[in-house]
């Protein structure tokens, strides 16, 4: 039997993600409501395939949570000049930056490796180089932020947590970074994360450079893990923060709106990210 709500809301997340495009490529004004001015910087890594998420990412973090010092966009290399400065004109706030010239040039050299061999490499060099004297939130482009995005000024001007995490819905792990049971419980999802202070990477660190063969497309996820937890960082409120695809294969999007901070539309469920036209701002 055909799925008809699934095609249905597949077709109508491209026809949305086409509007938005052809909006935010128009010379029309494109206003974004004014908030307060927090007191963290904002980073995410991304692609020129990824422009209208990340456009609509940043912009929804304006107009639900507030102006950071500054919201940093670290390409991958993709990013085109005129794709660069269409993210700049978003607000003074926003920064496009090349990940070359990003991350720390004293990393491990398996970790430019792993750079070159898989994107989550990259996004362990953006991870590893975020500065470590400010409070400093990494979000992916395909995060959605709704009304109750407010709620994330508390969690960043606390001083309750090292770090707080997005817990996601099931284990995502390269094994051969696991040495116990224990270890993988509370599966951590990389999509965002809040950095309050500095964290010790050193016990992962070390794990990965004892692999003896290439890195794969979970070890960055599972060094953030493992760093993560050895930090004693805090979960989010999973009804508020949401890693969740159970709502994969039918029309509605069951966890969008006003009573949600954030939802990571992973690749999956990508389509119902543009499904919510009404908080895209």
């Amino acid at each position: 039997m055909v799925n008809w709500g699934y095609r249905l809301a597949r077709l109508q997340g491209k026809y949305n993600r086409w509007r938005y495009y052809q909006k935010m490529q128009s010379e029309q004004d494109f206003p974004i409501p004014e908030k307060r001015e927090i007191g963290a910087s904002i980073y995410a890594l991304s692609c020129e395939r990824d422009l209208p998420e990340q456009v609509a990412s940043i912009r929804s973090f304006l107009a639900y949570v507030g102006t950071p010092q500054q919201f940093v966009v670290i390409s991958d290399g993709s990013y085109t000049p005129q794709s660069g400065a269409l993210l700049q004109a978003i607000h003074p706030c926003v920064k496009v930056i090349d990940l070359q010239h990003f991350a720390k040039p004293d990393l491990p050299k398996l970790v430019y490796r792993y750079a070159e061999l898989n994107p989550m490499g990259k996004k362990l060099a953006t991870l590893l180089s975020l500065p470590p004297d400010e409070v400093a939130l990494y979000v992916d482009s395909d995060i959605l932020f709704f009304p109750a995005a407010q709620n994330l000024v508390t969690l960043i001007e606390d001083d309750g947590a090292v770090a707080y995490y997005l817990p996601d819905e099931t284990q995502a792990l390269d094994n051969r970074l696991i040495q116990s049971d224990t270890e993988v419980e509370k599966p951590i999802n990389g999509g965002f994360v809040i950095f309050k202070e500095r964290l010790d990477w050193s016990v992962a660190m070390q794990r990965f450079l004892a692999l003896n063969a290439d890195p794969n497309y979970f070890s960055e996820q599972t060094m953030l893990h493992l760093t993560l937890h050895y930090n004693r960082a805090i979960a989010l409120n999973s009804t508020q923060y949401i890693m969740d695809r159970s709502d994969e294969f039918i029309y509605q999007d069951c966890y969008a709106g006003n009573s949600i901070a954030l939802r990571h539309y992973v690749s999956p469920i990508r389509h119902k990210f543009w499904c919510n036209w009404q908080y895209l701002v």
